[in-house]
C-alpha cells in the first residue's frame, strides 16, 4: 500500500489555532475576546495581532473612531501598547478597506460598531480568513452590549476576561462613574473614558442607579451619544 507521504504544513494562522485549541479549523474562524474595561482585551489582541505578522502573514487591524483615548490611529492597551489601526465609523467600511490577500483581520472596541459588524465578520470567516475581535460584552448597566452577545454566540474561539475589582475580586462588570458617583440607569449607552470614567467591579460591587435622578448628568468633554 502507497504511503500517504508527509502531512501539508499547517498555516501559520491555523498553527495558532491549534495552540489555542487543540485542533485547528479546516477553513476560516472567528475569536472574540471580552470582558470589562482593563481586563487586558486590547492587550491580548494586540499579542495575537503581532504573533501572526512575526509569522509573516497579511494582518489588517481596525478600530472604531469613537475611541480615541490612548493614540487616533492605533489599537491601544490601558498598558500602553500599541498597534497601528485603520479607523472605520460602520462595518461597511471594514469590507470597503480590505486589502487583496488578507489573512487576518482584527476588530477592536467592536461593541461600538452596529449589528451589520456580525454578517461582516461571518463573511470574512466564510472566506477563509482568521477574524480576531474585542470588545466589552457589557455596557455600564450590566446588559449585552451592541453587536457582542451575537459574536460572541457565533465565535469558534470565545475568551472571556476578568480585570480586579477594587475589593480585590475577579470583576467582570464596568463600573461607570459621574463626579464620582455611579452612573443612572438612563445615562447615554457610549461614554468614551478611562479612569476618570470607568473601573472594573465585580458583580456584588457593580452599582447603577434607578429612581428619580438626584443631580442633572454632569457636562462632560467626552463625547456621549
Amino acid at each position: 500500500m502507497p504511503s500517504a507521504g508527509p502531512a501539508a504544513p499547517l498555516r501559520p494562522e491555523r498553527y495558532d489555532a491549534l495552540m489555542l485549541l487543540g485542533h485547528a479549523f479546516s477553513t476560516g474562524w472567528v475569536e472574540v475576546i471580552a470582558g470589562p474595561m482593563f481586563s487586558g482585551k486590547s492587550e491580548e489582541l494586540i499579542r495575537r495581532v503581532t504573533r501572526a505578522i512575526i509569522a509573516k502573514q497579511h494582518v489588517q487591524v481596525f478600530k472604531h473612531a469613537i475611541d480615541d483615548r490612548y493614540a487616533s490611529m492605533a489599537v491601544a492597551s490601558h498598558a500602553g501598547r500599541t498597534l497601528e489601526a485603520e479607523l472605520v465609523t460602520s462595518p461597511a467600511e471594514v469590507l470597503e478597506r480590505l486589502e487583496p490577500g488578507a489573512q487576518v483581520v482584527a476588530v477592536d472596541e467592536a461593541q461600538f460598531l452596529d449589528i451589520q459588524i456580525v454578517d461582516v465578520v461571518q463573511h470574512l470567516a466564510d472566506a477563509g480568513k482568521r477574524v480576531i475581535v474585542a470588545g466589552l460584552d457589557l455596557d455600564f448597566r450590566g446588559e449585552p452590549f451592541g453587536p457582542m452577545p451575537e459574536l460572541i454566540a457565533r465565535a469558534e474561539v470565545v475568551e472571556k476576561l476578568t480585570a480586579i475589582c477594587r475589593c480585590g475580586l475577579a470583576a467582570t462588570r464596568t463600573q461607570r462613574l459621574i463626579q464620582g458617583r455611579p452612573a443612572h440607569f438612563n445615562d447615554p449607552t457610549v461614554l468614551v473614558g478611562a479612569a476618570e470614567s470607568y473601573e472594573p467591579r465585580c458583580r456584588a460591587c457593580h452599582v447603577v442607579l434607578r429612581g428619580p435622578r438626584e443631580t442633572p448628568l454632569f457636562a462632560a468633554d467626552a463625547s456621549a451619544y
